[in-house]
C-alpha cells in the first residue's frame, strides 16, 4: 500500500481500535455487558457516567463516544440481569430500545397531523396525503357551515332604511287630477301589493330572478360569479336575486363592494327570505328600487313615465320599466347627456326597446304572458316627457301650504300630524279647481300688467299686492285662491294672511247683528236692555252726517279713556241726507257706504253683538280688532280673503255656515285616513240673512258696486277702503260662488324691520284707490269666466223683518173744531197712569241729557222718531272733528269707505 494511502496512527487511548482492545473478551465468545453495568476496572474512566470511582471519563473519540452512548441505553446488546433469571436484557437497559445491531428503533407517538410526512424523503416529504388533504376540506367546508351557522343565529332581519321609506305626498286637483308631488327629499309613494299590476311584478321576475317564487333568497351560482368576480376586480354586480336587491337597496347602508360587505347581504338575505313572504318582498322591492327620473318606487316611476298610477300599467309599460332598473340614464328615451354624452335620446330609445322586447320574450318563454298578448307591444309606449314634481312656483305652492295647514291644524279630526306629513306616502285630494285657480291669476295679472307700473311710478306702484279667494257656499270648499305673484318668491299667502283691515266690507255683519238681536232700549239699564230690544228692519234710518258726534245706546256722546269724544267721518267727507237731521235708511246707508250711519248703528246694537255676528258668519275671532271702539263696525279687523269669502257664503246659503276647508279626502297605503265632513251651523235665520243679501244686491246694482256687475245673474257684494287709503277690498257672492279680493301695499322684504302698509294715493294712475276700482274689477273678471257654463240662480226673496227705529212719522194735520168733534175722544187717563206717569219737572224738561232723553237726540238716536231741533252747541260740536275723527289709520280713525 502506498504511503500516501496508509492511514494515519491512530492516537494512543483513543480511537476504534483502542477501544476494541480495551474491552475484555469473554471466554464463552459473547460480548461483555458494558463495564458501567458490571463495576469492572473501566468505570474509573471518564465516559460521561459517574463510575463506582465517581469521577467522569472522558470520550476518546467517535467510536468511543458511540459504545458510550450505547452503554447509556441505546447499545446492541446487554449482559444477563441476575434479576431477570439469567436472561439477556435488552440493550439500553430493560426499556432499551431494541436489540441486535443495526435495528432501528421503533417510532415514538403519532402525530395528529402528519406533516411534513415521517418516513418520507426529498419531495415527498413536503406532498400532502390524500387524507391530509380531505381532511383540511372537510376542516374547512366545516367551518364555513358553522360560521354561516352562527352568523345566521346572530344576524336579526334590519329595520328598513328610513330612506327606503322616505316618500313624497302627492296632491290633487278637485277632479282628481294630479297636482304636485312634494314633501320629502325622495319622489316615492309606497303603495300595497295589490296596488301594483301583476304584469309588472312578472316582468322583474323574468327579467331579473326567474327563481324568485322557489329561492331561499340567493343565487349560489350567481354569488359564486359575484365573489369571483370582485377577486379579481371585475364587475361586481350580477347574481343578485330580487331578495338580495331589496335587502341591499332598502336594509343596508352600507353599499361599498367588498366581501365583508357581500357576506352581509347574504346572511341578511337568507333571513329575509326565511322569515318574509314572497309578496312582502317583492313589494318592497318595486317601492324601494330606482327607476330614473327621481323616481323611487314603482308609483312614482309610473307617474314619471307615464302620468298614471302604477295600477293602470299595460304589459308593455312594465316591461319597459323593468328596463329601466338596469339604469335609466342608458335606458329612459329621453336621453342623459349631461351624465354620459353616450346617452343621447336615439341610442337610449334603442337600448330601451332591446331590453324591453327581451324581458317580453321571456316572459311569455317563462309562461307569464301569452304569444297573443306579446305580440302587441313591439314598440317603445309612449313616455311623457321629463317632469320633477318638485316645483311649487306659481299658485302650487300656496295651495300645498293650505293643504298641509288645514290637515296639522285639524289634526285630532284629521289625524294627520306634522311628523306624518313629513313621512310622506300620502294621497292628499284638494277641494280646488284648476281651471278657476287659473281663472283668478289671470285676472289678477290682467289688471296688475294694465294699470300698476312700478318703473313708471316707483312712489305710488311699487311694492303692490293682491290677494283672492273663492268659495263654494254649498259646502264651504276652497275653489281658488291667489295668494301672490309666485309662492317660491312671494312666500306670505296673501289669500291666508294679510293684516290688511277690510274696511266697510265689514258693514254687513253690523247690519245682520242689527236685524237677529235688535237695538237696546235706551230707557233701561244695562242688563234689563240686553233683554228688551228692537230688531232693526232695513229701512230703518240712521244719520249720514258727516264728521257725526257717536254716542252710546243711551244717548251719551262716547269718550274714549282719554275723555276725548268720537266724531265719524265718511269717505270724501261728504254727508248723506236732508238737513238738519240727514236721516237716511240702512239700505242707502249700505249702497253709499256711509260710515256714520254703521258706526252709530254699532253702538245701539253693541258692539258685543257686532263681534258675535261676525264670528257667526265665519270669521275668525283671532282677527278681530278694536272691538271696544266705534271703528270696529266699519272694519279695523284684518280677516283673511278665505275668511271673508266664506263668511259671505254665510248670506249666500240664507245663514248656513259652514267653514271653508282645502282637503276632501287624504289616503296612504292602506286607504282612506280622512274624509271632509261639511258641518252646517245656522249662524242666521233665513230671513235676516236674505235681507242682507238683498241690500248688498243694492250695492252692486246702483251702488259703490256697480263694477261688479254680471249681466244676466244677481250679484251681492260690498266695497271696502280703509282710511288712509292703505287697502282695498270687493267681497261679493252669487248663489254658487262667493269670492273676495283684497288690495294694498306692503313692503314686506324680510330686510325691513319696519315693514308697514303704504298710502295708495295716486296708485295705478288713480287719485285713490277705492274697493269700486281694481278689486271690483278683478272680482268681475275673475266671476265672469268661473259662472261661465253656470246656470244663473236668483236669491231668496226676503221675509219682512224688525222694526223702523228712528221712524219720521207723518206730521198730524191741526184738526179743525168739527173735525176735533167728529173724531174721538181720548180717553182721561186713570188715576193709576197719571200715576205712574208724572209730570216731569223742569229740571229734568229743560236741562241736560235727561231733557234729549225725553225730546230725542240729535242725528241718530234712538228717540222713538221724535226728532228735536239741533242745538247750537251740537251743530257747532257736530262741525268739529276735534282732532277725533280720521287720523293715521290706527284703531281711532279707522276705515272710510
Amino acid at each position: 500500500m502506498s504511503e500516501h494511502r496508509r492511514k494515519p496512527p491512530q492516537p494512543q487511548g483513543g480511537g476504534r481500535a483502542a477501544a476494541r482492545r480495551g474491552q475484555t473478551g469473554s471466554s464463552s465468545g459473547r460480548r461483555a455487558a458494558p463495564r458501567g453495568a458490571t463495576g469492572s476496572p473501566s468505570d474509573s474512566y471518564e465516559s460521561g457516567y459517574n463510575g463506582s470511582g465517581g469521577e467522569e471519563r472522558p470520550y476518546g473519540g467517535r467510536a468511543e463516544a458511540r459504545r458510550a452512548a450505547q452503554r447509556s441505553g441505546g447499545g446492541r446488546r446487554r449482559a444477563a440481569d441476575p434479576d431477570r433469571g439469567g436472561r439477556r436484557a435488552a440493550p439500553g437497559g430493560p426499556n432499551g430500545p431494541g436489540r441486535g445491531r443495526g435495528r432501528t428503533a421503533p417510532p415514538g407517538k403519532k402525530r395528529f397531523v402528519d406533516y411534513p410526512r415521517s418516513g418520507k424523503y426529498g419531495v415527498a416529504r413536503w406532498l400532502p396525503s390524500w387524507r391530509l388533504v380531505a381532511g383540511l376540506f372537510i376542516a374547512f367546508m366545516g367551518s364555513l357551515v358553522a360560521v354561516a351557522g352562527i352568523g345566521y343565529a346572530m344576524v336579526g332581519t334590519p329595520k328598513v332604511a328610513e330612506t327606503a321609506e322616505a316618500q313624497n305626498n302627492v296632491y290633487y286637483w278637485s277632479d282628481k287630477s294630479e297636482m304636485v308631488s312634494t314633501g320629502g327629499e325622495t319622489n316615492r309613494q309606497i303603495i300595497n301589493l295589490s296596488q301594483i299590476p301583476k304584469a309588472m311584478q312578472n316582468a322583474v321576475i323574468s327579467q331579473e330572478n326567474k327563481t324568485f317564487e322557489e329561492d331561499s333568497g340567493i343565487d349560489p351560482k350567481g354569488i359564486a360569479r359575484a365573489v369571483f368576480n370582485m377577486a379579481r376586480g371585475g364587475e361586481t354586480q350580477g347574481g343578485s336575486t330580487i331578495t338580495q336587491q331589496y335587502v341591499k337597496n332598502a336594509m343596508l347602508n352600507d353599499q361599498s363592494q367588498t366581501l365583508s360587505r357581500k357576506f352581509k347581504e347574504i346572511l341578511v338575505s337568507v333571513k329575509v327570505g326565511a322569515t318574509w313572504s314572497k309578496d312582502d318582498i317583492m313589494a318592497g322591492y318595486l317601492n324601494s328600487a330606482y327607476y330614473g327620473r327621481n323616481a323611487y318606487g314603482i308609483q312614482a316611476a309610473a307617474r314619471a313615465y307615464f302620468n298614471k298610477d302604477a295600477i293602470k300599467l299595460n304589459e308593455g309599460e312594465c316591461a319597459f320599466l323593468a328596463a329601466m332598473l338596469k339604469g335609466a340614464t342608458y335606458y329612459d328615451p329621453a336621453g342623459s347627456t349631461s351624465i354620459d354624452p353616450a346617452a343621447t335620446p336615439k341610442a337610449n330609445s334603442k337600448r330601451a326597446l332591446v331590453q324591453m322586447q327581451d324581458t317580453l320574450d321571456k316572459m311569455v318563454e317563462y309562461g307569464h304572458l301569452s304569444p297573443d298578448a306579446r305580440a302587441k307591444y313591439t314598440k317603445l309606449p309612449a313616455v311623457k316627457n321629463p317632469r320633477f314634481n318638485t316645483a311649487l312656483s306659481g299658485q302650487i305652492g300656496y295651495l300645498v301650504d293650505l293643504a298641509n295647514g288645514y290637515l296639522v291644524n285639524n289634526s285630532k279630526t284629521t289625524g294627520i300630524t306634522e311628523q306624518k306629513l313629513r313621512v310622506g306616502g300620502l294621497s292628499i285630494y284638494t277641494t280646488f279647481d284648476k281651471k278657476k285657480v287659473n281663472e283668478l291669476e289671470d285676472a289678477v295679472t290682467k289688471v296688475y300688467k294694465a294699470n300698476i307700473k312700478p318703473k313708471e311710478r316707483p312712489k305710488t306702484d311699487t311694492h303692490v299686492q293682491f290677494g283672492g279667494a273663492s268659495v263654494d257656499p254649498a259646502t264651504g270648499a276652497i275653489r281658488a285662491v291667489y295668494g301672490g305673484t309666485d309662492a317660491t318668491k312671494h312666500f306670505t299667502n296673501n289669500a291666508d294672511v294679510t293684516g290688511a283691515q277690510v274696511g266697510s266690507t265689514f258693514k254687513p255683519f253690523v247690519l245682520a247683528a242689527a236685524m237677529k238681536w235688535g237695538v237696546l232700549d235706551p230707557d233701561l239699564g244695562p242688563d234689563q236692555a240686553q233683554d228688551e230690544r228692537t230688531k232693526v228692519s232695513p229701512k230703518s234710518l240712521y244719520s249720514g252726517k258727516n264728521k257725526l258726534k257717536i254716542k252710546d245706546y243711551k244717548g251719551d256722546i262716547w269718550r274714549n279713556e282719554k275723555g276725548e269724544e268720537w266724531n265719524q267721518v265718511n269717505d270724501g267727507d261728504e254727508s248723506y241726507g236732508t238737513p238738519p237731521s240727514y236721516r237716511i235708511d240702512l239700505r242707502e246707508a249700505m249702497r253709499e257706504s256711509v260710515n256714520s250711519a254703521f258706526v252709530q248703528l254699532g253702538m245701539d246694537v253693541g258692539l258685543d253683538k257686532v263681534k258675535e255676528a261676525a264670528v257667526d258668519a265665519g270669521v275668525l275671532e283671532s282677527s278681530l280688532a278694536g272691538a271696544d271702539y266705534p271703528s270696529f263696525s266699519i272694519g279695523t279687523s284684518q280677516p283673511s280673503a278665505i275668511r271673508m269669502a266664506g263668511a259671505y257664503a254665510t248670506f249666500a246659503t240664507s245663514g248656513k255656515q259652514r267653514d271653508p276647508f282645502s282637503v276632501m279626502e287624504v289616503k296612504d297605503k292602506d286607504g282612506v285616513v280622512f274624509t271632509h265632513k261639511t258641518e252646517t251651523k245656522d249662524a242666521f235665520t233665513a230671513a235676516v240673512a236674505d235681507n242682507v243679501t238683498d241690500v248688498l244686491k243694492t250695492v252692486v246694482d246702483k251702488g259703490t258696486g256697480t263694477s261688479a256687475q254680471l249681466p244676466g245673474r244677481e250679484v251681492a257684494g260690498k266695497t271696502g277702503t280703509t282710511d288712509g287709503n292703505r287697502s282695498a277690498w270687493f267681497v261679493g257672492y252669487t248663489p254658487q260662488l262667493s269670492t273676495s279680493i283684497a288690495m294694498f301695499r306692503l313692503d314686506d322684504n324680510e330686510k325691513n324691520q319696519n315693514r308697514e302698509f303704504l298710502k295708495m294715493f295716486g296708485t295705478g294712475g288713480q287719485e285713490k284707490i277705492h274697493g269700486a276700482s281694481f278689486p271690483a274689477e278683478i272680482w268681475h273678471d275673475y266671476m265672469e269666466q268661473a259662472l261661465k257654463n253656470t246656470k244663473p240662480e236668483p236669491f231668496p226673496t226676503p221675509a219682512p223683518i224688525g222694526e223702523i227705529v228712528n221712524d219720521i212719522p207723518t206730521p198730524t194735520p191741526i184738526p179743525t173744531p168739527s173735525q176735533t168733534e167728529e173724531a174721538s175722544p181720548t180717553p182721561s187717563p186713570t188715576p193709576s197712569e197719571s200715576l205712574t206717569s208724572p209730570t216731569p219737572t223742569p229740571s229734568e224738561t229743560c236741562f241736560g241729557f235727561q231733557c234729549n232723553e225725553i225730546g230725542g237726540t240729535d242725528s241718530g238716536g234712538t228717540d222713538g222718531g221724535v226728532t228735536s231741533t239741533p242745538t247750537p252747541t251740537e251743530t257747532e260740536t257736530g262741525g268739529n272733528s276735534n282732532g277725533n275723527a280720521n287720523g293715521s289709520g290706527g284703531i281711532f280713525g279707522g276705515p272710510s269707505g
